[in-house]
């Protein structure tokens, strides 16, 4: 199993059950002719005088055999995610996915990009709907050399340089992203080093740009910086950053895992109440296709749904890198699912090891990823701090045990295993960092900390 088909499985996402005829084509998309209005120009006219840019519409194309109906013949592609519609005989388009009915390449693009970008104001139609394989755009440009040759070509369409900026800004982060991809909802890290990265401020990013360094850390912005609210409330249970917490200690390396739980759409709430870390080598893709099998599995069984994924830094700042950036984006993307319902994607990054730390306990970073603004499409997304409210769990719970000594069975003979008999500073071992960390996710009842002896001393023997 993939695990975009993972993301597909836990969205439940339903199309409605009757067909919906949208008109709306964004604000700045000109308003195209009805068919009336269209076969009085024509009649009056004839093709030797000028159609206006938005008389050359789909039913023209249609009319004059340069495209023909058919099913899944349109797409659209936009920050990652895609689109799949029908072409009808009246020259409308029915989107696949949910069954409703567009009047025109700019209605149905705007509609599928402010789902994907709430902020998006227009959708460039013309510029963004495939046919084929083929922009419309270029179908209308072929028109206009058959029927009327001596037309300004600027008589075709005024979106096309915006989209193909905004499709070039896409390709360069699938680029990025089939470089240096991360497991766990989707995607895999290379092992990085433990040399010191300086977290930059996002203000200081500018644009995209492909040759820089993919592990750059950057800050995280507040919500209120970048005038917005947090769309979203979190709650995530302590027997989950417990668990967390305890894989992300294990290794050098980074690991990364899944979270699951429950979303609200009347609260607005989300509910993390489970984790479940991936058993895998970090470059092992067949293995790792398993162990996602595994947890879609055990989120059904359980009755949860896929909200969020997590993973570490082992020696380094829980901040997120330009390359989890793009992974949380594109993350966000697939939860959110085609219809017309918001789910949000929790990322977050423990830092077990790092010496900048407060004491002993980790640092848990929940972040999130804003989408850059619409005048400046090639900038990077923006990450900002998710607040969290943290709920102390009652005990420790039989599931999260065996999960743990599962972790510790896999780890055991690993090369990266952190020798918990060494010292992570002077005066603390790597027995008594782990300890202390996870005692900050204690759970109420304290008889937890002798259940946790047995994992302790699972651990020493190892060595």
């Amino acid at each position: 199993m993939n695990p975009a088909d993972l993301i597909c499985v836990s969205s439940g996402s339903e199309p409605p059950c009757s067909p919906q005829v949208v008109e709306d084509g964004g604000e700045e998309d000109e308003e195209e002719l009805s068919g009336g209005e269209e076969a009085d120009l024509r009649s009056s006219s004839g093709r030797g005088s000028l159609l206006t840019r938005r008389g050359i519409t789909l039913r023209v194309l249609l009319k004059d055999g340069l495209v023909e109906p058919g099913d899944g013949v349109l797409t659209i592609h936009y920050l990652g995610k895609n689109f799949v519609g029908d072409l009808l005989n009246d020259g409308k388009i029915r989107w696949v996915e949910t069954g409703q009915i567009f009047n025109s390449p700019s209605a149905w693009a705007t509609h599928c990009k402010r789902l994907v970008n709430p902020a998006k104001k227009s959708g460039c139609g013309w510029a963004s709907v495939r046919y084929r394989g083929q922009k419309l755009v270029q179908y209308k440009t072929t028109w206009l050399h058959k029927y009327q040759p001596s037309a300004d070509m600027s008589l075709v369409s005024e979106e096309d340089e915006d989209e193909d900026e905004e499709e070039g800004k896409t390709a360069v982060q699938a680029d990025e992203k089939n470089k240096n991809t991360k497991p766990g909802l989707d995607v895999m890290v290379s092992r990085r080093t433990d040399r010191e990265r300086i977290p930059v401020r996002y203000c200081t990013l500018g644009t995209r740009d492909a040759a820089r360094d993919p592990h750059t850390l950057v800050e995280l912005s507040a919500f209120s910086a970048i005038n917005r609210f947090q769309p979203f409330n979190v709650a995530v249970s302590s027997n989950v950053l417990l668990l967390m917490d305890f894989h992300c200690h294990l290794t050098t390396s980074e690991v990364v895992g899944y979270l699951g739980g429950r979303w609200d759409t009347n609260t607005q709430l989300l509910t993390v109440l489970r984790a479940f870390p991936c058993r895998t080598r970090l470059a092992d893709r067949d293995s790792a296709s398993a162990v996602e099998e595994e947890i879609c599995q055990n989120l059904f069984l359980r009755g949860l749904s896929l909200v969020g994924w997590y993973h570490s830094h082992p020696r380094g700042p829980a901040l997120p890198s330009l390359q989890d950036i793009d992974s949380q984006m594109d993350h966000q993307l697939r939860l959110q699912g085609s219809n017309n319902g918001f789910q949000p994607c929790l990322g977050i990054i423990c830092g077990p090891y790092y010496h900048g730390n407060q004491g002993v306990a980790s640092t848990i970073t929940p972040f999130w990823v804003v989408p850059p603004p619409e005048q400046r499409p090639n900038d990077y997304g923006i990450p900002v701090a998710v607040e969290v409210t943290y709920v102390q769990d009652n005990f420790l719970t039989s599931d999260v045990l065996n999960e743990m000594m599962l972790l510790v069975d896999y780890y055991r003979s690993a090369p990266d295993l952190v020798q918990f008999n060494q010292y992570w500073c002077p005066d603390t071992t790597m027995m008594d960092k782990i300890k202390g960390s996870l005692s900050c996710h204690a759970p109420k009842d304290q008889a937890y900390s002798q259940i946790l002896e047995h994992v302790y001393s699972q651990l020493s023997s190892m060595q």
